[in-house]
């Protein structure tokens, strides 16, 4: 062991560790393991029920083993006796391919295997609502546009600040905080890093987020659109590919023909993501409600700020890929339901089959997508609701060969059965409209 997380515990004071997974659903699940038992939690890994969590197992299936990552350890700092740990799910020796994070440090392998070092960030948006969710926690908070509000901002430092201090103390890098386009929603944004350490650092952000809203007698939600007429919650995720040694980006070039700043290996991997996007929804959108975000009305402030169509462009916020600065480029498609460890295997999966069928992304879109749609007349466009978006995800060789038949057979199997769910669920809108038919 390179690292001993029982002399770690020592030295930092740590009484217990939280050993953490996140499901096909992106729930987080864990197992609290006081610090004297952590050498053979780090040895073996804490044992966990499949059947229990969502990973399409069944109660006949062996315990299934989460061995902590060392790397990922994260004190938290409203309550520094306890270490956060996300975890590697085994079975039986071998790596669960249907787990979300064992998937995407299945796709980095394959990027370093080419010579790439995958880096990303994210912009979580969230809400602040009352206890039970039903309605925004700051009812001063009105505006039609409230994007930047300073006096809504404010009214809400106190959550902010904590939020904040805790990514300082962790050493994140946090560099702005701001009050988002829909009233009660905020976002916080850090440094980009590498792919997998992105990714456990969104999975601890939302629980942090969430957790310190409680103790302000709050609830935080991701929820993609928890309000009809508002904006809902994206999760952009801006992208790089650099060289091993993290030196060069590589998808940085000064000299491209098209003015984006984008090398042609950029231009590849931006094509696979294209040609693959109808079907990557499932994994971006994974919620009935997500659809309600990407296929929505224009929303109190004039405009919804999530796209319906794969186009890309420029620095236009209006399209589903934008290229705010040279060498990047921000999805723009995601939203806060989507699993920190699942999108990123999907775009970087996507991005290599591009890199590996030197695909093109066709031109880049300039116009305003909500004001002139028509100007991107044969772009493709997204599907409309859940039930479409599985179906395309269940037919796509690209993302099969990518991600593996183990891991889109569980994921459109319990994808399905809550399709099924919400099928079968009278609301009250059918019996408004339908009972005297």
């Amino acid at each position: 062991m390179a690292v001993d997380l029982g002399k770690v515990a020592k030295a930092k004071g740590i009484e217990y560790f939280l050993i953490s997974f996140v499901d096909l659903f992106g729930v987080l699940r864990a197992k609290l393991v006081p610090a004297r038992a952590i050498k053979g939690m780090q040895e073996e890994g804490a044992g966990f029920a499949g059947f229990a969590s969502w990973l399409d197992m069944t109660p006949a299936h062996p315990d299934m083993f989460g061995v902590p990552d060392p790397d990922s350890l994260i004190q938290l700092p409203w309550k520094p006796e306890i270490g956060w740990l996300a975890a590697d799910l085994w079975m039986n020796g071998e790596p669960v391919a249907a787990s979300p994070r064992v998937a995407l440090k299945n796709q980095l392998a394959r990027a370093e295997k080419k010579g790439y070092r995958i880096k990303t960030g994210v912009e979580c948006e969230y809400f602040l609502t009352s206890a039970d969710g039903s309605q925004l926690a700051d009812s001063q908070d009105t505006q039609t546009k409230p994007c930047y509000d300073q006096q809504a901002l404010m009214r809400r430092y106190p959550v902010i600040k904590a939020i904040c201090d805790a990514m300082l103390d962790m050493e994140w890098n946090p560099y702005q905080n701001d009050h988002e386009d829909a009233n009660g929603q905020f976002e916080m944004n850090w440094d980009y890093d590498d792919a997998l350490k992105t990714a456990d650092r969104h999975v601890f952000f939302k629980y942090m987020t969430k957790t310190i809203a409680e103790m302000h007698d709050l609830r935080a939600t991701f929820m993609p659109k928890p309000f009809a007429d508002l904006t809902g919650n994206g999760c952009h995720a801006h992208v790089s590919a650099w060289n091993k040694g993290g030196t060069k980006n590589l998808f940085l070039d000064k000299k491209d023909p098209q003015e984006l700043g984008l090398s042609p290996l950029a231009y590849q991997f931006l094509g696979g993501i294209v040609h693959n996007a109808e079907a990557l929804t499932a994994i971006f959108n994974p919620t009935v409600n997500s659809y309600k975000r990407i296929n929505g009305s224009i929303t109190r402030s004039g405009a919804s700020w999530a796209p319906n169509t794969v186009t890309y462009s420029g620095n236009n916020r209006t399209h589903m890929i934008r290229v705010p600065d040279d060498g990047r480029f921000e999805l723009r498609l995601m939203d806060g339901a989507s699993n920190p460890y699942l999108m990123q295997a999907g775009f970087i999966a996507a991005g290599l089959d591009g890199v590996d069928s030197d695909r093109k992304p066709g031109k880049p879109y300039f116009n305003n997508m909500y004001e002139d749609p028509a100007a991107a007349k044969g772009a493709k466009k997204l599907p409309l609701n859940l039930l479409d978006a599985i179906r395309l995800l269940d037919k796509s060789k690209t993302l099969r060969a990518s991600l593996g038949d183990d891991l889109v057979d569980a994921y459109v199997k319990l994808k399905m059965q809550d399709w099924r769910a919400y099928s079968a669920h009278l609301s009250d809108w059918e019996r408004d409209n339908t009972l005297d038919c």
